[in-house]
């Protein structure tokens, strides 16, 4: 659809809102990004999934306030929360790059990648608050970043600047040319293993919550079963020693 497109380059699924003025996320788009995401599962070619705007100053002004009404917040929510579901299943990982406002449940979805690269004027809030509402998706993600700023953001609706935004771990880093910043993460992840790169962000999301040792006993797992009989385990260890780039097979 117009609002939103995509096209498969340098190893990575860049994905481009495109809904002038705001990029507001209504169901129709927020059903087309998952349309986007559902053939990705067996897609080991492509290492990332990158999300972006073809809007000056503008990320998204976050999912359509008027898909909030009760007859629609309920096909709004499992839509919108069918997309972070699928990204968290998916073996690539995922980049926001955001030049300008990003907010709501645009900010929910930069917060939820595992790259954020933002420009210096970019500006990033909850401000569901101030229509009633609470972020679903922040109010689980943003307290494992910063408790103390998720509760600022998702309580008062006050919106971040982007140095800011980095000091609490909301975003990667502020970068003057997201373009060039982007594409220069993706060519790094483009050269990644497919295999290890989706073990490796599944590591990341285990060892995220539980006790450390709850944790490093499932990371532990995830290493011993499933990483160390892939062939690019291997293959890794044979090149380094070997003194030449490795050949991966992606499994």
């Amino acid at each position: 659809m117009e609002s939103v497109r995509f096209i498969d380059e340098d190893g990575a699924r860049w994905i481009t809102l495109d809904r002038a003025p705001l990029n507001i996320l209504d169901i129709a788009t927020i059903e087309a990004l998952a349309g986007m995401l559902a053939p990705l599962e067996s897609r080991r070619d492509l290492k990332a999934i990158v999300f972006r705007s073809a809007l000056p100053r503008t990320f998204s002004a976050g999912v359509d306030v008027a898909d909030h009404t009760r007859d629609r917040v309920v096909h709004m929510l499992e839509a919108f929360h069918g997309v972070f579901r699928r990204l968290d299943a998916l073996p690539q990982a995922t980049v926001a790059a955001v030049d300008g406002t990003c907010l709501g449940g645009a900010c929910e979805l930069a917060a939820f990648c595992d790259i954020v690269l933002a420009t210096p004027r970019s500006v990033f809030g909850q401000p569901e608050i101030d229509v009633g509402c609470f972020p679903p998706v922040a109010a689980v993600l943003l307290p494992r970043l910063s408790p103390r700023a998720a509760a600022e953001m998702v309580l008062t609706g006050a919106p971040v600047g982007a140095a800011e935004a980095a000091r609490i771990g909301l975003i990667s880093r502020v970068v003057d040319d997201v373009e060039a910043e982007t594409r220069r993460v993706v060519r790094l992840l483009s050269a990644k293993s497919g295999a290890v790169l989706a073990l490796a962000r599944r590591a990341l999301r285990e060892g995220s919550t539980g006790s450390f040792a709850e944790a490093l006993a499932r990371v532990e797992a995830l290493y011993r079963d499933e990483l160390v009989p892939t062939d690019d385990i291997e293959e890794g260890v044979r090149a380094f020693l070997e003194k030449r780039a490795p050949r991966w097979k992606d499994r």
